[in-house]
């Protein structure tokens, strides 16, 4: 496909899991994707820049002259070791970016900013919208709405969008999540698997599904809103493990640890869909039947031919073990 003068989207964090599959979206659709990162590029159109260092983000944002930019690049999981990154990236980073595209804001048409559904808190049930008081509940999520607020002091100067993606998944996630946790427990076909409190429905959205989204709102670009990318189909962790076991015939013994439980937890919690679909009228969202049947049919591939070396989910090995599964950036 054709590029057009006037598609060339900037992405950070672009060889991150969310990153790939919006560059595979975003190249189906004819638009010439450059990547920023503060690792050696290894791809064509790639910039070497570091979030904290407004002086090489200039450079690299003069170098790719985007017409776009979808910002992913941050600190993702609530449970990183160091709270001080949260607020160094996710909130110092993301204004150093901003500054960084200042001088080009002529020519850009959107700059999507990924937040995250975190900012609700754990305390609201049911399906949340963007007009849901905000309570978070960690530093990762203080340093995403802290993100969102400073976000606003560039508009009308800058074409900002945030979204508040909800849990997603698919090839290529750490196996610190929990649906890449449950895959790899089936492909390797073990006996046990220890989680938190299976009583709880969540939404488990399908990565190819989010990227389709977040390409809808960088055309829509509908400037200073934040939108809920989200489904609105929960799903209990007890139905998705008996959703494993009929999709591989292997059944598993899933066992409650305590230390994995959660306080006060809210037993059915997802997005309302309203306002994402007056941006995204083609919104139609896969069931967790077809992603799980995707991650495992790759995860078995994997498996097969590192005969077991690997752990089966499809993503880079990890000892960490969560009880629900955090909600991407």
């Amino acid at each position: 496909m054709n590029v057009s003068n006037n598609r060339r989207v900037l992405i950070t964090g672009l060889q991150g899991f969310t990153g790939l599959h919006l560059t595979a979206e975003l190249d189906a659709h004819g638009y010439e994707v450059w990547g920023l990162g503060d690792i050696q590029p290894t791809r064509p159109r790639s910039v070497k820049a570091n979030l904290m260092d407004v002086a090489s983000l200039k450079v690299a944002v003069l170098a790719a002259q985007p017409h776009y930019v979808v910002h992913l690049a941050g600190v993702a999981s609530p449970a990183h070791g160091q709270p001080k990154a949260f607020y160094d990236v996710n909130l110092v980073g993301t204004r150093n970016l901003l500054q960084a595209l200042d001088p080009i804001a002529a020519q850009l048409k959107c700059v999507l900013l990924a937040s995250s559904a975190n900012v609700y808190g754990n305390l609201q049930g049911g399906l949340l919208s963007e007009s849901n008081p905000v309570n978070p509940a960690n530093d990762y999520a203080v340093s995403k709405l802290a993100m969102e607020y400073m976000a606003k002091l560039w508009l009308p100067k800058l074409p900002v969008v945030m979204a508040r993606p909800f849990n997603y998944t698919g090839i290529g996630q750490s196996a610190s999540f929990l649906i890449p946790k449950i895959v790899s427990h089936f492909v390797r076909k073990q006996q046990t698997l220890e989680l938190g409190n299976m009583d709880v429905w969540r939404e488990f959205n399908d990565v190819r599904d989010v990227v389709h989204a977040y390409r809808k709102l960088l055309e829509a670009a509908p400037v200073g809103q934040i939108v809920n990318v989200c489904s609105s189909n929960l799903v209990s962790l007890k139905e998705a493990l008996a959703l494993a076991t009929e999709l591989t015939g292997h059944a598993l013994e899933a066992r409650v640890n305590p230390l994995f439980v959660r306080a006060n937890e809210v037993l059915k919690l997802g997005g309302d869909t309203t306002l994402l679909k007056t941006f995204v009228p083609d919104w139609q969202p896969r069931r967790l039947r077809e992603t799980f049947a995707w991650m495992l049919d790759a995860a078995q591939k994997e498996f097969a031919a590192t005969g077991g070396l690997r752990d089966g989910s499809g993503a880079t090995p990890t000892n960490a073990t969560p009880s629900l599964p955090p909600i991407q950036p």
